[in-house]
């Protein structure tokens, strides 16, 4: 499958502002006795003013975090108190998004009216320090690893120089195949490297190794804010795994770990702010394992519309839709809206079938500064049938004060900062069926995945994501004729796209059309020349019409790319058994068999080796 990244984004330059980490009840210091919210007396800093510092100000505003300043002491609060009373009455700190009204999401960063009315009436009443005896021990934070020393710690191989100046700056790490042997994860704690440099960050699990075929030497990463991770099978479970200053990072619940294979490849996505001087980023992963494997199998939904993002200058109500109907029922846990600089209302309704509406999120003032994942304090169960609509409201105006052009002028989807970009992400857990992962028959995300790809292609037919992730729903379910139609298009619309033309090649060799699979099979090659899959098609295609010779040489390419897959090793010795070469053709055959003691293949033929009988090798298309 080809799947988009989590949307990043394009941010301003932080001013002199205050971020958090939660927040929590009221200080009783401050309330009347009969436990109403009013101020009995005029607060003082020690009293009433330090415990919502504490609490929700310093895990960002202390020293090597990424706010401008510190509030751990009076004499950092009280020459702050009129900012701390501004940024606080229009509730621009703590930096939380969505409306008061929406569900309840973890980690609720809003202020009280009762707190913000203390903050105030103790900066305008001169910010008063009160008793001693009256303050509370300042927090103590974690230093290091929030969550402990890591079990495994990999670090970026190289830096990467980020310039003094210009626009922000999207750079992807890769982190190649940190792990030996198969494992579970249960968190992922990102280390970003200075704190005052990236505005936030989010992993993701590439299990093909694609990504790395995009730096031009092994370790130097690559730019671009939107990335696409390839990946040849059905592979659909995900997670947000996503980082921004303040955030502590997030344990996955039993039953819902994060595979990660030997093969696989972790790669970050950072957005980078320059700082004013030449800086280097080098950020760390902390990886936490468990032995309980994931029985629980969430997906990503994306839905988008910036195919009707035209949006003309002057504009302050420019409105974009979408509509999804799931084909399932699912557990929504976890909802990241986005756009860029023009985003003003964002809004996610959830339609049911019997008609009644929830709101899923509601963000009345959208500052893509302050974007997050949200995570639901409890799962909303969405049935079958129900439909999720997103409202996208864009001001193009001159009144707001976020948008990038002045004067104004047409605005149009894209990955510049000038751009603009209408996602919706929801993180589903799948309640119908088995939900299994052991590929996509009965499994209801296969039935998610499909609604998702012919929906975005009744929007867009030039989809090419869309059509290839169809394609290769629809080979897995073994529907031959819909997977060819669908890599067809894949094909016509990226003609140089080695993994549409790999899966273009493995259609036509389902169908029993060899020959017409082999060009499309060598152009895959000819773009991607260490690509398994199509040396192993390629192989099979050529020994299908008898070029045993040529199917040798692929084959042996495929055995060394992959030395530890038995269905190359098997189907090399079958083509030296073709070939002549009896005495290599057993070793690969007896190799085949160490790796699969029950591999069919290579046991009827090492038998038939035995008695001067070569084989023919499979066509089993990869």
């Amino acid at each position: 499958m080809k799947r988009r990244a989590q949307s990043a984004a394009i941010g301003l330059a932080l001013l002199a502002v205050f971020c958090v980490a939660k927040a929590a009840d009221h200080s009783p210091s401050s309330r009347a006795a009969d436990g109403n919210s009013r101020v009995t007396t005029s607060p003082t800093y020690t009293r009433d003013i330090a415990p919502i510092l504490f609490r929700s100000c310093a895990p960002c505003h202390r020293p090597g975090e990424a706010a401008p300043f510190s509030l751990l002491t009076y004499a950092d609060a009280k020459s702050h108190a009129r900012l701390i009373e501004e940024m606080t009455k229009r509730r621009l700190m703590p930096p939380w998004l969505p409306a008061a009204d929406d569900p309840k999401f973890a980690d609720d960063l809003r202020l009280s009216d009762d707190e913000i009315a203390r903050l105030r009436d103790w900066a305008e009443s001169g910010a008063a320090e009160g008793n001693p005896a009256d303050l509370q021990p300042a927090p103590k934070f974690v230093e290091g690893w929030q969550l402990g020393k890591p079990d495994l710690i990999v670090k970026a191989t190289k830096p990467y120089a980020l310039a003094a100046g210009g626009s922000d700056v999207y750079w992807n790490f890769v982190f190649r195949a940190p792990v030996d042997r198969p494992r579970w994860l249960k968190a992922i704690e990102i280390r970003p490297g200075d704190k005052r440099l990236v505005h936030h960050a989010n992993v993701l699990v590439d299990r093909g190794q694609t990504a790395r075929l995009q730096e031009k030497n092994p370790g130097d990463g690559f730019g671009g804010m939107e990335l696409t991770i390839e990946s040849e099978f059905f592979d659909p479970d995900s997670h947000f795994l996503f980082w921004k200053p303040g955030s502590a990072p997030y344990v996955e619940p039993d039953g819902m770990a994060i595979p990660l294979d030997a093969n696989a490849d972790l790669v970050l996505n950072t957005h980078l702010q320059p700082s004013g001087k030449p800086e280097t980023v080098q950020p760390t992963l902390g990886l936490y394992f468990t032995d309980k494997p994931a029985t629980l199998h969430p997906i990503l939904l994306q839905m988008e519309n910036d195919g009707a993002l035209d949006i003309p200058a002057g504009a302050k109500e420019f409105v974009v839709n979408d509509d999804f109907t799931l084909p399932v029922s699912v557990s929504l846990l976890a909802i990241y809206p986005h756009a860029h600089y023009l985003g003003k209302d964002l809004k996610a309704l959830a339609t049911l079938p019997d008609g009644k509406t929830e709101t899923l999120i509601h963000i009345p003032n959208w500052d893509l500064n302050w974007q997050a994942v949200y995570r639901y304090t409890d799962p909303m169960t969405l049935p079958a049938g129900t439909k999720i609509s997103m409202r996208f409201t864009y001001d193009n105006s001159a009144e707001n004060v976020r948008n990038p052009n002045h004067p104004p002028a047409r605005v149009v989807a894209g990955n510049r900062a000038s751009d603009e970009m209408a996602h919706l992400w929801l993180q589903v857990l799948p309640t119908d069926g088995a939900g299994g992962a052991g590929g996509s028959a009965g499994d209801p995300r296969a039935l998610i995945q499909e609604a998702m790809a012919r929906h975005h292609l009744e929007k867009n037919p030039e989809d090419f994501e869309a059509h290839y992730n169809l394609a290769a729903l629809m080979q897995a379910r073994g529907d031959v004729a819909d997977s060819y139609a669908q890599f067809s298009d894949a094909v016509r619309l990226r003609p140089e796209d080695a993994a549409a033309n790999n899966g273009l090649g493995a259609a036509l060799l389902a169908a029993g059309r060899a020959e017409r699979a082999i060009p499309f099979l060598r152009t895959a090659l000819k773009t991607r020349p260490d690509y398994f899959d199509a040396h192993y098609n390629l192989g099979n295609a050529l020994a299908s019409g008898g070029d045993f010779a040529g199917a040798l040489a692929e084959f042996r390419a495929a055995a060394k790319l992959r030395p530890d897959d038995a269905d190359a090793e098997a189907n090399l010795g079958s083509a030296l058994a073709e070939t002549g070469n009896l005495k290599e053709a057993r070793v690969h055959f007896e190799r085949a068999l160490q790796l699969n003691p029950n591999h069919e293949l290579a046991r009827e033929n090492l038998k038939q080796i035995e008695q001067d009988a070569p084989s023919t090798p499979s066509d089993k298309p990869r």
